[in-house]
């Protein structure tokens, strides 16, 4: 009966800031702001078929994570720019101090790692051809082939 993820919310500081980031620097598309509830609700892509919900929390603020997907080449070869160019720090899911996309291998999946104003932990992804490789656990790009060609 399921098909995929349709929606996710995450909660923010200041509702106006958040939905400037996420147009603006991200690329969404505004869909619905309800001002009495402090929501706004944005389009993932094409309109209708994924959405972010952004509601705004002045107090105890609960930070999220979750995956926006991408395509392979473009996390590989715009990823590290796009988000340098628009003023954000990516990081791989080690953090350890490298900005490359690192390849989680129990799926497998390419995956580079960085955070809105508010602290959520956002993902781009991409699921990768191959077999899972689970013992290998997370290793770079230039690794994941190497085993995959080997």
């Amino acid at each position: 009966m399921i098909k995929g993820l349709y929606e996710t919310h995450i909660q923010v500081r200041q509702l106006e800031t958040a939905i400037e980031f996420y147009t603006d620097v991200l690329g969404l598309k505004l869909s619905h702001l309800d001002e009495d509830r402090r929501i706004a609700f944005l389009w993932i892509g094409e309109a209708k078929q994924a959405m972010l919900g952004l509601w705004e929390q002045k107090d105890n603020l609960q930070t999220r994570h979750f995956a926006f997907n991408c395509d392979k080449e473009d996390i590989l070869h715009r990823g590290v720019s796009f988000l340098k160019q628009r003023n954000l720090q990516p990081y791989n899911f080690l953090k350890d101090g490298q900005e490359r996309p690192m390849v989680f291998a129990w799926m497998p999946a390419l995956a580079l790692y960085f955070n809105d104003p508010d602290g959520n932990q956002l993902e781009f992804i991409s699921i990768l051809e191959g077999e899972a490789r689970p013992e290998l656990g997370v290793v770079s790009y230039e690794q994941w082939l190497a085993i995959e060609h080997a």
